[in-house]
């Protein structure tokens, strides 16, 4: 049944004869609000992560304003709550540290405040997860409105993407191929509107991801950021949420097993950033689904790679939207996905997508002509790496899904930058580069430097790739042959601390396998010897992290959020 005036939450803080009620309504005429403006009305949080700082968000000042508009079209009082923004290309030392203090202000400003249901204005890599983790724990109704990509960046007549272009073009910079004035010229030309990266990235994973679950309009996810349809989208969303919190339409009806597994397979068609492990097993556990890597490594073996996308594939964002966009793929997925899942535009997922086309088959893959057959992302197993290690097949050079080669190992991320371009570098081209002490806690944060560089001296002779092994991440617009995310990381002693220059390493990625060939009495012999790092954070945030932070493979959530279940209500006196 509908809910009535007096069963909205925010009704405790204005609609009672108490004191309090009295002082509340009184603030509200400070703030300029006559009480029919918002007595009786579902109260709508707009929770708005811009800042001058975040290029991906530096449209929301007015998106902000059409979501209020279709809010108050509705019947709806909207307020705007700013959150944090957090800016993928500028926080250090990795903005994933911040994504559970994104995650904590979302649930607290949602609890505290006279709140029925929320918008989430996300789309910069973090933000997405953080904004929906939080929003999911605290279990009101919400929806999420995504920045949308950026246009297509250019430079001497090349299409360039960003992040992918710029790890490649600067490749060539080092190997001394690329002049600084092209350089410049890639840079100039490479992010050239509002909105996220247009690649692949985990931007556009996340919000696609968003958008399988069932917690975005349909079609959200792929509009450009500047395309006025996206305008239209803000304001459709806005009406939607009013709806949804008189219909309570909460995130406990729409965040089921099936939904993240359409989601899994949603990243997994796309080729998509290897960090939405990382954040759809933190989002899952919020809604009380147990989502881990061996599903995601069931569900690769079965779904193709569609979207022909870089860094794995040819295209680009603002393509993907005129090819029919997420609806599109989802359309010609529908065998693999639960297409009776509920959405939040109160449809099923299969309603949603039934009259969805594909305008070109190149951009969007025909199922028989896929740009990869399955298993986009890989899960390995092995002494290495325990409780799990990640690779991008797609993104890699074919040679290295079996492979063996000798170790050389960096401390840190301070050793490999050191270090790298030396000369006497004992590395080949078959040698397999470790970085240790960059996961959750020594990096901290599991900063995006697993795509380490290709040393300079192997540039020069032409090598563009090699096996790399961390246990920390990589941009989602990255590529190579990068094993990421391996758990249980260096910083706590897992197996790759114990890693050194010389030793055998092996990859066979279609046994799901990553070895050291060191036997298990002289692992133990260097076990005696490890001693733990000290510990980056003493106070502050970072030190509330260090204490509560869990392994990658269990989503880098904290220990006393990650999973269901309620916090009491404020008291209203």
């Amino acid at each position: 049944m509908p809910l009535k005036p007096e069963d909205l939450r925010s009704h405790r803080w204005f609609g009672r004869e108490a004191m309090r009620t009295y002082n509340h309504r009184s603030r509200m005429a400070q703030l300029g609000y006559e009480r029919s403006d918002y007595a009786g009305k579902p109260v709508i949080a707009i929770l708005n992560t811009w800042s001058d700082i975040n290029p991906c968000h530096s449209h929301f000042k007015q998106r902000v304003e059409e979501i209020k508009r279709g809010v108050i079209r509705a019947g709806g009082f909207p307020l705007e709550l700013p959150a944090m923004s957090i800016a993928e290309p500028f926080v250090k030392p990795s903005p994933l540290l911040y994504r559970n203090l994104l995650a904590m202000e979302a649930e607290e400003l949602l609890r505290c405040h006279p709140i029925d249901g929320a918008v989430l204005m996300g789309g910069c890599d973090k933000t997405t997860p953080g904004l929906i983790m939080g929003a999911t724990s605290m279990g009101l109704p919400f929806a999420f409105m995504p920045a949308g990509p950026m246009l297509r960046g250019s430079f001497e007549g090349q299409t360039l993407g960003s992040g992918s272009d710029m790890f490649k073009h600067w490749a060539e910079v080092r190997a001394g191929t690329l002049s600084t004035e092209q350089w410049e010229g890639v840079l100039s030309g490479i992010a050239r509107s509002p909105g996220h990266c247009m690649t692949m990235g985990t931007a556009s994973t996340m919000t696609s991801a968003a958008e399988a679950l069932g917690l975005t309009l349909p079609g959200a996810a792929s509009i450009p950021a500047p395309d006025s349809r996206h305008a239209l989208m803000a304001v459709a969303t806005g009406r939607r949420i009013v709806e949804m919190v008189w219909d309570d339409l909460r995130p406990a009806r729409i965040l089921g097993a099936e939904a993240f597994d359409n989601a899994v397979t949603t990243v997994l068609a796309l080729g998509g950033s290897t960090n939405a492990l990382v954040h759809l097993i933190a989002m899952a556990r919020r809604a009380g689904v147990m989502l881990d890597l061996d599903r995601f490594d069931m569900l690769a073996r079965r779904t193709p790679l569609i979207a022909n996308l870089r860094p794995a594939g040819k295209y680009l964002m603002e393509d993907f939207f005129y090819a029919g966009g997420l609806p599109a793929l989802l359309q010609r997925l529908r065998g693999l996905l639960h297409t009776g899942a509920p959405t939040i535009n109160g449809r099923t997922l299969g309603d949603n997508i039934a009259e969805a086309r594909v305008f070109d088959d190149d951009v969007i893959l025909p199922l028989d002509r896929p740009l990869v057959a399955e298993g986009s992302l890989a899960v390995l197993r092995g002494n290495l790496a325990p409780n799990g290690a990640v690779i991008k097949p797609a993104a890699a050079e074919p040679r290295f899904m079996r492979h063996r080669g000798r170790a050389v190992v960096f401390k840190d991320y301070a050793d490999l930058q050191a270090r790298i371009d030396a000369p006497d570098l004992e590395v080949d081209a078959d040698s397999v580069l470790v970085l240790q002490n960059a996961g959750p806690l020594g990096g901290p944060g599991m900063p995006e430097w697993g795509q380490l560089p290709i040393p300079k001296k192997l540039l020069a002779q032409g090598v563009r790739d090699m096996l790399r092994i961390s246990d920390c991440r990589m941009s989602g617009t990255s590529f190579g042959a990068c094993v990421l995310h391996v758990a249980p990381e260096a910083f706590v002693g897992g197996p790759l601390a114990l890693v050194h220059s010389g030793d055998w390493i092996e990859i066979d990625v279609a046994a799901r396998r990553l070895h050291l060939d060191v036997g298990d009495e002289e692992l133990a012999r260097r076990r005696e010897y490890w001693r733990p790092p000290e510990p980056r954070y003493v106070r502050g945030f970072g030190a509330l992290y260090a204490q509560q932070v869990t392994q990658a493979d269990e989503g880098c959530d904290f220990t006393l959020l990650a999973r269901a279940g309620e916090v009491p209500e404020p008291d209203i006196y």
